[in-house]
């Protein structure tokens, strides 16, 4: 056998056990942004500054020679040996809310072997909910199986979740609520549970996706172009935006959802 396989449950487990960690470090500074302040610059550096060293500490211990993520694309030969982990942590979605004390804001660990994403976790440490998912495999809320929406068509009681700036992009002809949560992750992995019919994000990147792809996926849903093609996010391995509109959901809802959304000129 390869001596530097891991197997993936040891993978997840590290995963898992690490994201619950820096949550609980992240709570030290969560809800203490100055209220003066419309964005706090310095608490999110601090904040994120923080995590980072702890994940890079805790890699270095159990999988030292596993590579981080930088925003470079990686290595294109394909590997056996352990140069093929490269692992991705985004240390704080959900910026404003974790200022302000508002709980919907987490962090999220993916990892890829010889660039192909085979686990993701989002842990939002507030709530204590966590999502996780091995590619191929089922997607969970904590222990709870979670899957896609159901619905076959979209109605008045069907929710959107959108970004900041809808509106100044879109005229909404959605016939449901429409909301924004003010975290691009956890909005996602709503999307996974069913909780919501769709999400349309706007300039997220590579890091800010890979995890959530994962659970996405797993549960059944898919990023879609407004063109109506899949979103290979493969092709933002360098760390730039994608830089257009995306819609998360079950691929069954896409046409009536991209029907209600209409580009302001």
């Amino acid at each position: 056998m390869d001596k530097d396989y891991v197997p993936i449950e040891d993978l997840q487990s590290f995963a898992i056990d690490f994201i619950k960690k820096a949550g609980e470090e992240a709570l030290e500074f969560y809800g203490h942004g100055a209220p003066q302040v419309k964005f706090d610059e310095t608490l999110i550096t601090r904040t994120e500054l923080q995590l980072n060293r702890l994940f890079q500490k805790a890699l270095q211990a159990r999988f030292p020679d596993h590579h981080c993520f930088d925003g470079q694309n990686p290595d294109e030969a394909y590997t056996h040996d352990a140069k093929r982990y490269v692992w991705i942590f985004d240390p704080l979605d959900g910026m404003s809310n974790f200022m302000a004390g508002i709980p919907v804001w987490g962090m999220s660990i993916a990892l890829l072997d010889n660039k192909w994403p085979v686990l993701g976790a989002f842990f939002m440490p507030a709530t204590g909910d966590l999502f996780h998912a091995v590619a191929g495999q089922k997607a969970f809320r904590g222990t709870q199986t979670i899957q896609v929406s159901p619905q076959e068509s979209i109605n008045d009681e069907s929710v959107l979740l959108t970004y900041s700036r809808f509106h100044q992009h879109y005229e909404n002809g959605f016939p449901g609520k429409q909301l924004n949560l003010g975290c691009t992750s956890a909005h996602i992995c709503y999307v996974a549970t069913g909780c919501a019919e769709a999400a349309l994000i706007a300039n997220e990147s590579y890091q800010d996706l890979a995890a959530v792809r994962v659970i996405l996926e797993a549960a059944g849903g898919h990023f879609m172009r407004l063109d109506g093609t899949k979103f290979p996010i493969a092709e933002f391995l360098e760390g730039q935006t994608a830089g257009i509109h995306l819609l998360a959901l079950p691929t069954t809802l896409f046409a009536q959802v991209n029907r209600c959304l209409k580009t302001i000129l």
